[in-house]
């Protein structure tokens, strides 16, 4: 779906990693799957119908764009309005994807599209229904079960999310992508991963990190990768302070550009603050010059100086070394 049906999911907040699963997993649209030679008729079909359906998110993009430019300046169309016209652009491309299916029944490519265009219209019941059938007419590719695997990990239920992320790894064992969902859905389902795998709260987090780094191991040079897993360690209870270290600097590692660098500087600071290591804290912050960090920059700053100034009246260091500035 367009970033502006969904709204902007904006940049990542370099000092507070995201709260669910469905901010976290790495979605994918399912289009992976095998499909037969250029020429055959279905995906000839299929391809036709998929370009319709970007043709109509292009144009309710544009919609959408130009009624917040007049509603900026207190004109445009009411929202109830919007939606209306968005339904009917969009009910078309429905009742093709549907007579589509309906002529290709055992075509699991022609199901996980529909699936993917249910999504975007909000159907999830819709959604999970074509991709469970995809999955029966298509039980050995790895990137249903994958897709199926962030659905339950985002509705429930989670053992299937744990299930069908194992059966994908199973069928691509060097695809990183599905050790990276798995590992995502098991940090943040951490209740129902204990219930599941019969382990502690501490054994649950071994497991998520052990995920990620071999997803990591499959694709070293994966910057945003590197830093999922460095984030974990903000959650993890008590931190793993050494740990967390550890995986930031690999993350500035595999940094590709200076502005990457930058926001792992924000991290290392803001955990060599809260541990007392005010020197190093102050050489992070005093590297990041971009002005997309000003605002964490200047966060950290304060943050520093209220944490020298307690240190120094106590002659204790920061009681907490994770909290958040």
């Amino acid at each position: 779906m367009s970033s502006v049906l969904i709204g902007l999911l904006g940049a990542l907040v370099a000092a507070n990693p995201p709260a669910n699963v469905s901010s976290l997993l790495t979605q994918t649209t399912g289009l992976s799957v095998n499909v037969p030679g250029p020429n055959d008729p279905v995906e000839l079909e299929l391809n036709k119908l998929m370009e319709e359906d970007d043709a109509a998110q292009a144009e309710v993009d544009a919609w959408i764009r130009e009624n917040d430019r007049f509603k900026a300046k207190s004109a445009g169309i009411p929202d109830a309005e919007m939606r209306r016209r968005i339904r009917r652009r969009f009910e078309p491309v429905r009742l093709n994807y549907e007579a589509l299916v309906k002529r290709y029944p055992t075509n699991a490519s022609v199901r996980v599209a529909f699936a993917s265009f249910l999504n975007d219209m909000g159907d999830h019941d819709g959604q999970v229904s074509q991709l469970e059938k995809a999955r029966e007419l298509d039980p050995n590719d790895p990137a249903i079960w994958n897709n199926l695997a962030n659905f339950y990990g985002e509705f429930s239920p989670a053992k299937k999310a744990f299930a069908y992320y194992e059966k994908a790894i199973e069928l691509a064992p060097t695809e990183p992508l599905y050790y990276e969902n798995y590992a995502t859905a098991v940090c943040m389902l951490r209740k129902d991963a204990r219930e599941y795998f019969h382990l502690t709260e501490q054994e649950v987090f071994d497991r998520s990190l052990a995920l990620y780094a071999k997803a990591l191991k499959l694709a070293p040079g994966n910057f945003t990768l590197a830093c999922e897993l460095a984030e974990t360690y903000y959650i993890a209870r008590p931190l793993r302070l050494e740990d967390a270290l550890r995986a930031w600097t690999n993350a500035l590692n595999t940094a590709h550009t200076e502005i990457e660098r930058e926001g792992v500087y924000i991290h290392l600071a803001r955990l060599k603050s809260g541990a007392g290591r005010f020197d190093e804290a102050r050489a992070h912050l005093n590297a990041v010059t971009n002005p997309v960090y000003l605002d964490l920059k200047n966060a950290g700053v304060r943050s520093l100086e209220q944490k020298e100034k307690a240190a120094r009246e106590t002659n204790r260091p920061p009681a907490n070394a994770d909290d958040k500035w």
